[in-house]
């Protein structure tokens, strides 16, 4: 007779990964959990769950728990809850605030979260203060000023790779009474351990890589403190507002992180080494990335990131706009897409995607660097770089 998996919450994230969080499935033997299509569960002659806990699909799924228990445990936290996409999980967090009340929220951040931010603000009267929290005096003003409910990070930021001192500033926030939210999704909780810091919530976009292949939509939000009011809101805005994923994304995320340490270990290598040779090209005017010691964050990086930097960093050309979409439009191997973390590395002009709404400049490319070999990757910017006159 087969015995069932064994707790393995002494091993190694690695191997915890390798797992997709625990053993074979004791119901079958399977090496891979199954995928649960069921909407509803039935109940016996007393109307009892024949399995407890188990009623409808909208909370009940195993690869939801399964999931959720391998992400809390990477993030050193106590629960996590999974949404349909890292948007949905950003909304869940961010309507906690109540009418009237205050978000400082860091500037210069992925544009598709501070649209919604402030948009969100707006319509329920509450008051949004954006403000570069990479410059600790000036977070630290603006939490003594504002007094604000809740302090949104972005750890690394998306696109200019600023990194803030999430240790410092939760310290400010208990004293102020606000709520920390850090979005870490360039980093992954391999890297970047938010809740560890101090953080009271960490979030990831899981669509990127945490699933690692381009191919699901998803979110994640993490605690350590599962009985605060602000975890039973989050918790009861999924369950309720239906911002879930689906069976089949969930059991893509489960694959995508069996291979989350391997992909995260070759994609960090690639990604300091391409910003080591584009920094000394003579045709690069600024390299955005925590990882080289010229960054203006980089002590702060190298105290609270772990094993790498992250694979996301942008690059400045010289020669503006028209430089930049010559140097991505000659590219080979970096695909010309929107997006970061997956296996294959991409090159995106973010003044073309968020227009004359934001400030980034012309010339800036931002990079997902994949886990192909780096040679290929160094000699692709090479012949593109040639493009500029």
């Amino acid at each position: 007779m087969s015995k069932s998996p064994r707790p393995n919450s002494g091993l190694h994230p690695d191997s915890l990964l390798a797992h997709a969080g625990g053993g074979f499935d004791p119901a079958t033997g399977a090496v891979v959990p199954p995928i649960q299509t069921a909407t509803t569960f039935v109940r016996d002659e007393d109307y009892e769950p024949v399995r407890p806990g188990h009623i409808y699909s909208r909370d009940s799924n195993d690869l939801y728990l399964k999931a959720e228990k391998l992400i809390a445990t990477l993030e050193d936290g106590a629960e996590s809850r999974l949404f349909a996409s890292g948007m949905a999980a950003i909304a869940a967090i961010v309507r906690s605030i109540k009418p009237g009340g205050t978000l400082l929220v860091q500037s210069g951040i992925y544009w598709g979260t501070t649209h919604f931010l402030r948009k969100h603000c707006k319509r329920n009267n509450i008051v949004l203060v954006e403000t570069d929290a990479s410059n600790f005096d000036s977070i630290h003003d603006e939490i003594s000023i504002t007094k604000p409910d809740m302090v949104w990070l972005e750890v690394p930021s998306n696109p200019y790779l600023k990194v803030a001192d999430i240790s410092r500033i939760s310290k400010l926030c208990k004293e102020h009474g606000a709520l920390l939210a850090v979005d870490a999704t360039a980093a992954t909780p391999l890297i970047l351990k938010p809740l560890a810091l101090g953080a009271d919530l960490v979030m990831h976009s899981a669509t990127k890589a945490l699933n690692g292949h381009s191919d699901l939509l998803g979110g994640v939000v993490s605690t350590r403190e599962p009985d605060s009011e602000a975890w039973t809101f989050i918790s009861e805005e999924r369950q309720i507002a239906g911002a879930i994923l689906g069976s089949f994304e969930a059991w893509l995320l489960l694959r995508g992180l069996r291979t989350l340490a391997l992909r995260v270990e070759r994609m960090n290598v690639n990604a300091m080494a391409l910003a080591r040779y584009l920094e000394t090209h003579p045709k690069v005017e600024t390299v955005l990335y925590p990882g080289l010691p010229g960054h203006p964050h980089h002590d702060l990086a190298k105290a609270q990131m772990t094993g790498g930097f992250g694979s996301l960093l942008s690059v400045q050309v010289q020669g503006g706009k028209a430089s930049a979409l010559r140097v991505a439009g000659s590219l080979d191997v970096f695909q010309r897409a929107t997006s970061l973390g997956g296996t294959e590395s991409l090159v995106e002009h973010r003044h073309t995607i968020e227009g004359d709404v934001t400030s980034v400049p012309e010339n800036l490319l931002r990079l997902s660097v994949g886990i192909e070999h780096q040679a290929d990757l160094v000699s692709d910017f090479e012949q593109a770089l040639t493009a500029i006159k």
